[in-house]
């Protein structure tokens, strides 16, 4: 059932001023991910034909978005303990298919790989142990997780966008920009939508993350409440492990009154969520893909086939050598940093989502949880577990991405129906989603079932 209680009223809304964050942190999701690597990868092998895939997926994992702050919005609660309401069936599968697939250690990898050749050293392996462990210590010392996680990922953007913009400016030329909006449409060169030599799994992964990608977009259902967003303003927040506040918290929520000015609220609240949203995760979002493919196709389009983060260094060596050796050594450490923030809200959200559905597992109506121990507890075994996989040898940054990324996409197949069933069953009727979206939604699930099928097929 969904929560009874609501004798509360919707919050007035604030000015779009003071609601920017959230979406940036799933922003710093899409950054270190399908924006510096895969995009850019697949593009430096088959050119720009192929950004529409970029399109789609950003677009599809905008609405799922959305929904999950429609939910959130209304209720005060996290989706999974809507899921749970459902049956308890859920949260098991939310910690194996969180778990498994971010458990992966791709980022930091990645981040490891190329501070390693910057130094010289065959460290490659220890670097990458260290910065989960220096990602746990950073998640761990704020006084609040969020509020931690949001002023480290809007610093990384406004370092790392204007960053990628000048050399767009400096190396781009109108044909490049040409090509792209061809791409747009599907048209390649000589085929459209896919070329046949693409990899099914390396285009699955790219389009799984355009966004956050599986599970992950879930966790946007926590960045509105630790913001305060609608009844989220309500439900307490995640403190760090030594703050001295700590106290027991429910995991329910309490939807709001249905009156005409709470109806009123709701949609200025919609607007305003769908705009903030709109404007950092899907406009600039695409729009850092697009400046990142397009210099890859820009800068080593042509050079030959290129294997995992060959084609970063590749770029590095044509940005050393038209700016100077700095420059290159300066993209690699903006590329690095982009893909250590990556990691470490990789880390921060898939604790929320593992935490949470541990507890929910026993959960009894009413209950109240030490929330904040249960996100650390999994935090650090998570950090234990990425330490594990680097000690067997799974340190390859782009195979490591790309196996989370095919994962994600089964989690994602699922995500979208079972988000819009949630609404459906537990939100009023005049709260729910319209046609529009239900169609788009029904859409994007059968575009991931599809290459989701293929992509296990080619592997048999």
């Amino acid at each position: 059932m969904p929560p009874e209680k609501n004798n509360q009223d919707l919050p007035a809304v604030p000015k779009l001023s003071q609601t920017l964050g959230p979406s940036f942190i799933l922003l710093g999701l899409a950054l270190g991910s399908g924006e510096i690597i895969m995009w850019p990868y697949l593009v430096a092998n088959w050119g720009l034909g192929i950004i529409w895939g970029a399109m789609l997926g950003i677009t599809f994992q905008f609405v799922l978005n959305t929904e999950i702050m429609r939910y959130t919005l209304f209720s005060g609660e996290s989706v999974f303990m809507g899921f749970r309401r459902l049956s308890r069936l859920w949260p098991a599968w939310f910690v194996i298919s969180t778990l498994v697939p971010w458990g992966l250690p791709g980022f930091s990898s990645a981040a490891s790989q190329i501070i390693s050749r910057l130094l010289g050293l065959n460290i490659h392996t220890s670097v990458a142990a260290f910065l989960l462990l220096l990602a746990g210590v950073l998640l761990t010392a704020g006084r609040t997780v969020y509020k931690t996680l949001e002023r480290w990922q809007k610093t990384v953007i406004l370092i790392s966008v204007p960053f990628f913009l000048g050399l767009v400016i400096i190396f781009t030329r109108g044909s490049d920009w040409l090509e792209l909006l061809a791409g747009l449409a599907g048209r390649g060169d000589g085929w459209w939508f896919l070329p046949q030599t693409i990899p099914v799994a390396a285009f699955l992964g790219a389009f799984v993350y355009s966004g956050a990608g599986g599970n992950l977009n879930f966790a946007q259902s926590y960045y509105i409440k630790e913001k305060g967003f609608g009844m989220g303003k309500f439900t307490p927040k995640i403190t760090s492990l030594f703050a001295k506040d700590k106290k027991l918290v429910p995991l329910e929520g309490h939807p709001f009154r249905l009156t005409d000015q709470n109806m009123s609220r709701w949609k200025e609240w919609w607007r305003l969520v769908n705009l903030e949203h709109g404007i950092v995760f899907w406009l600039l979002g695409f729009l850092t893909i697009v400046l990142l493919a397009t210099l890859s196709r820009a800068l080593v389009y042509g050079q030959g086939s290129v294997q995992g983060l060959d084609f970063l260094y590749q770029e590095a060596s044509v940005v050393g050598q038209a700016l100077g050796v700095g420059a290159g050594v300066l993209f690699l450490v903006v590329v690095a940093l982009a893909l250590y923030s990556t990691q470490i809200i990789v880390l921060e959200s898939a604790s929320r989502i593992i935490s949470e559905n541990l507890l929910l597992i026993r959960h009894r109506t009413g209950q109240k949880v030490n929330a904040s121990l249960a996100f650390y507890g999994a935090l650090w075994a998570q950090i234990l577990f990425g330490i594990i996989v680097l000690s067997f040898g799974l340190k390859e940054p782009r195979l490591l991405l790309t196996m989370a990324a095919v994962l994600n996409a089964f989690a994602m197949t699922v995500a979208f129906p079972l988000m819009l069933f949630l609404n459906r069953r537990f939100l009023p009727r005049k709260l729910q989603p319209h046609l529009l979206k239900t169609l788009i939604i029904l859409a994007a699930f059968l575009f991931l079932l599809y290459f989701s099928v293929v992509t296990v097929l080619n592997l048999v």
